[in-house]
């Protein structure tokens, strides 16, 4: 059964559309480029991608460095943002409580001095007396601390506290629900601590979800831990970003009429094109819901350059992909926008199977493209 934990302290009403400040340049440009909220069957608090770091190598191959980022869901994202250094970036995500937790995790960004300190924020635990001392250990020894550190209810009360002060000053308007997503949130991770899984409201907790210990721990396809918090490097390269507002939440259905668009346009007036979009599965639903060549349609709006490419996640049990590994519950795909370009020039005789069907070779990006699916 899952477990909340009641914070010790009242928050107060932070943000109503009286009392909320008239908008930071951040709050506008969200408030421009997003819309209208939709349902999801998931909280989506953590990934359940145990092969997303699988693609950093083609990033690297491919020199998928500056210009803009693209992603959906929660911290997964981060460690993307840390491998290619985008000038800017956008989470974007049908569900509004998405942008909630990333307002979060951005205060906690901001007011954290390293990687032990944020993850002391997320996970309700005290700091060190000796913190700075901290800062160049390696992730086994951070993960280790918040393991063996029992959640402080106090210090995860008074922490909350403090940082929903903080995401009230970005200027994005927050009703009492949505406060109370926030709090839920925060509280699921203090309580569940490094053993946080994906999970949906239609299903019982899956032991097959990596937890987010596992995610933290993940490696790329030469064995080299890579995501966000590997080091202190990568982590302060996302907390560079967040510190100059240039991480941002957006409301939006990726087939949708306005946000993707709106991102497009904002890329053309500030020059800069896509290096990397990230979309997990969601390709899978728009097929589902018939609204993929809306999505097609607003995918060939966006300004990108040859290297660019997107990252899809295959979930197809029964079925192996070249770049597939072993005991992965997951598979990641990468596919330039030329090939994407090219394969959809015609949206009416492109099924999801001939799309993760199109990857380059994770391991030899540089070969042609075109992987095939063998029978397990």
């Amino acid at each position: 059964m899952r477990r909340f934990l009641i914070l010790l302290f009242t928050v107060p009403l932070l943000a109503s559309p009286r009392s909320a400040p008239q908008g930071t340049e951040f709050s506008r440009l969200i408030t421009r480029l997003s819309e209208g909220p939709g349902f999801f069957q998931s909280d989506n608090l953590v990934s359940n991608e145990t092969s997303y770091l699988h693609v950093l190598g083609a990033f690297r191959a491919l020199d998928l460095s500056g210009g803009a980022y693209l992603g959906v869901g929660p911290e997964q994202s981060f460690s993307y943002i840390a491998a290619t250094t985008p000038k800017i970036a956008f989470v974007i995500d049908i569900r509004r409580d998405n942008m909630l937790l990333h307002l979060l995790m951005k205060a906690m960004f901001e007011t954290s001095r390293n990687r032990l300190e944020y993850l002391c924020q997320l996970y309700g635990r005290p700091v060190p007396g000796d913190l700075y001392l901290w800062t160049d250990m390696d992730l086994e020894s951070l993960i280790d601390y918040i393991d063996r550190t029992p959640l402080d209810s106090a210090v995860h009360a008074r922490n909350h506290l403090r940082l929903t002060q903080r995401v009230a000053r970005y200027g994005v308007v927050l009703n009492p629900d949505d406060l109370e997503t926030v709090r839920r949130f925060h509280d699921e991770f203090a309580v569940s601590g490094l053993d946080v899984r994906y999970s949906t409201r239609s299903r019982r907790l899956r032991l097959v979800f990596p937890t987010n210990r596992q995610l933290y721990l993940a490696t790329d396809l030469d064995g080299i831990a890579t995501s966000y918090l590997s080091t202190e490097d990568r982590w302060r390269t996302v907390r560079g970003l967040q510190n100059r507002h240039r991480i941002l939440p957006v409301v939006g259905d990726l087939a949708g009429p306005k946000a993707l668009r709106a991102i497009g346009d904002y890329l053309r007036e500030i020059g800069e094109t896509v290096s990397v979009f990230y979309l997990s599965n969601v390709e899978q639903y728009l097929f589902r819901a018939g609204s993929f060549p809306a999505f097609v349609r607003n995918v060939q709006t966006l300004p990108y350059r040859a290297n660019s490419v997107l990252v899809r996640s295959w979930f197809g049990r029964g079925f192996l992909l070249p770049s597939t590994v072993p005991g992965s519950f997951s598979t990641q795909i990468a596919q330039t926008f030329p090939q994407f370009m090219r394969l959809m020039a015609d949206t009416a005789v492109v099924d999801y199977w001939a799309l993760v069907n199109d990857g380059i070779d994770l391991r030899n990006p540089g070969a042609p493209a075109s992987q095939r699916f063998e029978q397990r």
